[in-house]
């Protein structure tokens, strides 16, 4: 497959990245500074941006998907939004209709009725990022394309490639000490299946240990 890789030198990004030059797919690897992308024959490191929607469209042109791994970071949560709204005006341009977003855990279901942001220890310096994450999952699904939010578990970070996780869909996956982790390497597994083999098409759906 052709893929079109937002984020791609990333936390997040750069383990799907991997991952989807593990299994042959030619990607086209977009950052801010191409040159932080590892380098392969499958990988064509460009630079660009998100934000804009003509950049989009001209990148993601014959993609048979595009995965966004942008993370604006807690200083400027709005921007996810501004890129969410960017990807769908250049990918509607373009004529590509998969896209596949790495979400944020906190929209999710942490008990009946009670949303994870909503619970008494979620951290206040989070929030911003948080609700930025809920609303971009609220754009996509007005959307007129093949979709799919991924969302990761409530801890994610660099860690093994063990290929043993579950999956869920509104609700957050903790293991039986009620711990919600997964690595990013993980992550990385289920997102790339999920290009590869569509599951969940205009949905979301979230992983954990």
């Amino acid at each position: 497959m052709n893929v079109v890789l937002f984020g791609a030198t990333g936390m997040v990004g750069s383990r799907i990245l991997n991952e989807l030059i593990s299994r042959g797919h030619h990607v086209t690897a977009v950052a801010r500074d191409p040159g932080k992308a590892v380098a392969s024959p499958l990988v064509q490191a460009l630079q660009g941006d998100v934000l804009n929607s003509t950049d989009v469209a001209r990148l993601a042109k014959g993609a048979d998907a595009v995965v966004s791994a942008y993370s604006p970071g807690m200083e400027e949560p709005e921007k996810l939004n501004d890129a969410v709204k960017s990807l769908l005006t250049g990918l509607k341009q373009a004529g590509v209709k998969r896209l596949l977003m790495v979400g944020g855990a906190a929209g999710l279901e942490a008990a009946p009725g009670l949303r994870l942001i909503d619970t008494p220890n979620f951290p206040a310096e989070w929030k911003g990022i948080a609700q930025a994450h809920i609303h971009a999952y609220e754009i996509l699904k007005t959307a007129d394309l093949d979709w799919t939010y991924f969302n990761p578990a409530a801890l994610i970070q660099p860690g093994q490639r063990t290929d043993k996780f579950r999956l869920g869909k509104d609700v957050i996956v903790v293991d039986e000490k009620g711990t919600s982790s997964i690595s990013t390497e993980d992550y990385a597994i289920a997102m790339v299946d999920e290009v590869e083999h569509p599951q969940h098409i205009r949905q979301r759906f979230t992983i954990g240990y």
